[in-house]
């Protein structure tokens, strides 16, 4: 993981990323205002590695995470290219992020859902992958990435998950639990390996 210092905490004035809005309004004839921020659809990928039967996620430091400023994150990537489906866009960060060449048919959805709702209320595709050694190809390696790769690529063994998922010291993201538990609920009976329930 990279060294992170001199951090700084000024006003945002512009964004490529956030529109930040007032919205104002009556509920039930009571008027009032809440503030939120327009951002970009995502993607996310929960990728279940078959070779070593572990599950590949990405370590960032997030600076909004002020506690340990870094957190365990399911692969992912913004929606910002209209004409690409999510498919594509979802197997574009599984081979910029972690390395892997999935075909899209591969991708399998998962759901869609809303992620920070009281500040975004961004939606959240979910998919899921399948890979194996043969699969990896290298991290970075997507022709046009728009920038170098800022996570480190992590792996959490199959029969560790739900204690991984649980663990409050462990700081990480609510899809990494969720597709956890979706993972022991639809996927692990085929491995026959015990997730620790």
């Amino acid at each position: 993981m990279d060294q992170i210092n001199n951090i700084q905490v000024v006003p945002c004035t512009s964004s490529n990323h956030l529109k930040p809005f007032r919205v104002h309004y009556s509920q039930n004839g009571t008027k009032k205002s809440w503030d939120f921020m327009r951002t970009h659809e995502s993607v996310s990928i929960l990728i279940f590695n078959t070779t070593s039967h572990c599950f590949v996620l990405v370590k960032q430091f997030r600076p909004a995470v002020y506690v340990s400023g870094v957190t365990y994150e399911l692969c992912a990537g913004l929606v910002d290219k209209p004409d690409l489906p999510l498919e594509e866009i979802a197997r574009q960060g599984v081979l910029q992020e972690c390395g892997y060449d999935v075909p899209v048919a591969k991708l399998r959805k998962i759901t869609s859902y809303r992620s920070g709702v009281g500040v975004t209320g961004a939606k959240q595709t979910l998919f899921y992958a399948e890979v194996s050694e043969e699969n990896h190809v290298g991290v970075g390696v997507a022709e046009g990435a728009a920038e170098p790769r800022e996570g480190e690529v992590v792996k959490v063994p199959l029969h560790e998950a739900m204690t991984f998922a649980y663990d409050e010291s462990i700081p990480k993201t609510m899809p990494v639990i969720f597709s956890f538990i979706w993972f022991h609920s639809n996927m692990s009976p085929k491995y026959k390996i015990s997730t620790n329930v």
